[in-house]
């Protein structure tokens, strides 16, 4: 019997091998409306892809596509609801995903700036009206103070009570009743129970709302370890693009910095004390440190764009979001280096 062992497990090595390199197990079953919390929180990185005023047509081309997330670009896109919102009826139109989600998660990259707590404020309408076109999640750009992180957290969530998922640092929530209807036909719930589980996780550890920061300039950077504390957050980046602008000025992007503060650079540079790739420019390379070591102490996902040469380094060192989604070649490699079951 024991002569049989051993090519068995060979057998079922090549098995699992093959799955993975398939998309994953055929007989997956999804445990969560949000595709990418679920894959969180089984500690599996999750794989992106960016689109800019996609319409119904899009969204059911993509339904089935490679992508665990899409990040649906409306701060230097065009703000359209509707368009938004036959884009996530594509999604469900052309779905279930191979992973069985209804959907991809749709996270909408926010037009309104976190500048301040007033300025999030006086817009809660933006969120509210996203939010309720169906997306599973938020982005906060140049979240720049606690304040606007607090009312962009309170904005995204319902206005009554949760027995104990309340904190006092998060005013009361802002959404108000009517909202849930459309956005629970595209979660296929009904309307009290979008209500129910439209909260952010993993604040709410039943919320399927995820919410995420850009902390992209030198007012978010001085202020990153007070925002990082705050609850309601799932996962951020330090926006290599804007925060080189901020930090470094027109020349260094004329001079192709922007494409070394992404890590872009040839070769793969020896790891910083993250174990990410070190960035040539130690002022970048010192202030993306500090916004990852902020996220990091306080259980805060991070975003990081990776390339064929970085990708097993990034995921070594616990980077969970990434664009390599806009390779289907990349996004292979790297669920066949964390041995992901959920099929994409």
């Amino acid at each position: 019997m024991k002569r049989h062992v051993l090519p068995f497990l060979v057998l079922a090595m090549v098995f699992a091998s093959s799955l993975w390199a398939q998309g994953g197990d055929p007989n997956y079953k999804p445990k969560r409306i949000n595709k990418m919390i679920e894959l969180l929180e089984a500690g599996q990185p999750v794989y992106d892809i960016s689109v800019t005023g996609a319409g119904y047509d899009e969204g059911k081309e993509l339904a089935q596509a490679h992508y665990d997330l899409i990040q649906y670009q409306m701060e230097h896109g065009p703000f359209d609801p509707i368009r938004l919102r036959e884009f996530m009826q594509g999604l469900v139109d052309g779905g279930p995903t191979k992973s069985g989600h209804r959907t991809p998660t749709v996270i909408a990259t926010l037009p309104v700036l976190g500048l301040d707590e007033v300025t999030v404020r006086v817009n809660h309408w933006v969120i509210e009206q996203v939010l309720g076109a169906g997306v599973h999640g938020l982005m906060l750009c140049h979240a720049r103070t606690p304040g606007a992180v607090k009312m962009f957290v309170a904005s995204a969530r319902y206005q009554f009570d949760r027995e104990g998922l309340e904190d006092d640092m998060i005013p009361e929530g802002l959404r108000g009743s009517g909202s849930q209807g459309y956005a629970a036909g595209i979660w296929g719930i009904s309307g009290t129970e979008y209500l129910e589980r439209a909260d952010p996780w993993p604040m709410n550890p039943n919320g399927e709302i995820i919410l995420s920061l850009k902390l992209e300039d030198k007012h978010a950077l001085a202020n990153v370890e007070q925002i990082a504390v705050i609850p309601g957050i799932a996962w951020a980046e330090w926006g290599p693009g804007d925060q080189a602008m901020s930090l470094k000025g027109l020349e260094y992007l004329k001079s192709g910095g922007s494409r070394a503060a992404h890590g872009q650079g040839s070769g793969t540079p020896a790891p910083n004390v993250l174990g990410l790739p070190t960035l040539p420019d130690a002022e970048l390379e010192a202030a993306r440190t500090r916004i990852f070591s902020a996220l990091k102490a306080n259980n805060i996902f991070v975003l990081h764009s990776s390339s064929r040469d970085n990708l097993e380094q990034l995921i070594k060192a616990g980077i969970m979001v990434t664009h390599a989604g806009n390779s289907p070649e990349l996004s292979s490699m790297g669920r066949a280096l964390t041995e992901r079951q959920m099929p994409y």
